[in-house]
């Protein structure tokens, strides 16, 4: 029920009433801020706030006539305002009002993906501590190495989600400004006052210089922070499920009552959504990819990233949230099996301890080359023979 509440909440956020209801917002901000400056009657001004308003059916109607979505929604607002709509997007231009809304939805989406994170921390150190004494083998090259313990996998995936989440803030910062300074951004038709005032209204930072648009490094560095976060989703799926094969049969995603994982074989526990998982992450990174290209834009200003960022910001901070939704459940309820892991850490019959007894060696005052070759000929013995590391070293 979280789950499906919060994916609601994320899609609202990218709807298009909630895009047009900014845009008015921001609109009207404006005409208060002309108000202040006395640019703008106040008769009139009372009336644009008390009549502006928009109809999605309308909006729709006219842009299939004047193909170009501002106009169109200035034109559904100005029939309701009346004479006084000269007022409104006075200075401005599209990107003035179409940018900073989409800043203001971006930091939306932030707030979400901030408080998911922050959610999957305290679910990650919760199975830290349950399992900080679950002794298992460690892996590299997916070879056995040296013990460890479960609950120390758990913690290093606690610390890359808190760097996450100081990304996710950063990310959030970055992205939290607004433009109001005209076409070219060179505010020849517009008071800079005007942005100023609007932009403390909306709770957002001015940006500092513009060109006709909000520069795309800012949105390149969010989603490559959702990239990142993707990439560490990703990192913890590709662990459970290969410590999921039925070889090694140390953990389990959940598996509720009355799923089935397979058509044809009854007796199959798959990974699915740690599968999905990964496979999502893969559209983040592709997404980031674009962000990065639309950074680059001929001179003050073109239109090549905009029809992409209509795909890759929605889908991105959607699919985040999803993922970490699914990554939560999935680590509140993940099977453990302690038993397998002990089995699993003497399939080698003590290999894992050859650094041990190499350091035992040194320190009994055997150079390291010596050692070392001690050592290993005595491991290669116990691995060809299957005789245990220590009858083995006992017998030399």
């Amino acid at each position: 029920m979280i789950e499906r509440y919060t994916l609601e909440r994320m899609g609202q956020i990218w709807s298009e009433q909630n895009k047009f209801q900014k845009w008015l917002d921001i609109e009207i901000a404006a005409c208060e801020a002309w108000g202040k400056l006395k640019k703008i009657p106040a008769k009139s001004l009372k009336t644009i706030k008390e009549k502006a308003e928009f109809s999605l059916e309308r909006i729709n109607k006219i842009e299939q006539k004047v193909d170009h979505d501002v106009i169109a929604f200035l034109t559904s607002v100005a029939e309701n305002v009346g004479k006084d709509s000269r007022y409104i997007h006075m200075g401005m231009t599209s990107s003035d009002i179409g940018d900073t809304a989409l800043s203001l939805q971006l930091k939306e989406a932030s707030n979400i993906i901030i408080e998911d994170i922050e959610r999957f921390i305290l679910t990650l150190k919760k199975t830290a501590r349950k399992y900080r004494g679950a002794i298992m083998v460690g892996r590299s090259h997916g070879v056995h190495a040296e013990p460890t313990t479960f609950g120390l996998k758990i913690a290093l995936y606690v610390e890359e989600m808190q760097r996450n989440l100081d990304r996710m803030k950063e990310a959030k910062n970055i992205i939290s400004v607004g433009k109001l300074s005209g076409a070219v951004g060179t505010y020849s038709n517009i008071d800079p006052k005007i942005e100023t005032i609007v932009c403390e209204k909306l709770e957002i930072d001015p940006a500092k210089v513009s060109s006709q648009i909000i520069q795309r490094d800012r949105h390149a560095q969010y989603l490559t922070t959702l990239a990142i976060i993707a990439g560490t989703l990703e990192k913890i799926a590709t662990e459970i499920r290969g410590l999921q094969r039925t070889e090694v049969g140390e953990v389990e995603e959940p598996f509720k009552k009355g799923q089935k994982g397979s058509s044809a074989m009854p007796h199959k526990k798959n990974p699915i959504t740690c599968e999905r998982i990964c496979g999502l992450a893969r559209i983040i990174r592709a997404n980031s990819m674009v962000a990065l290209e639309n950074i680059t834009l001929w001179h003050e200003r073109d239109i090549s990233h905009s029809s992409t960022e209509r795909i890759i910001l929605p889908d991105s901070t959607i699919l985040i949230d999803y993922m970490l939704q699914k990554m939560i459940g999935i680590m509140n309820d993940l099977k453990v099996y302690t038993t397998k892991m002990k089995e699993n850490l003497e399939l080698t019959k003590g290999l894992i301890y050859s650094q041990r007894l190499l350091i035992m060696l040194v320190n009994k005052g055997l150079t390291r080359e010596k050692a070392y070759k001690l050592v290993q000929e005595n491991a290669m013995k116990s691995r060809k023979t299957g005789t245990n590391l220590k009858v083995v070293v006992m017998g030399d």
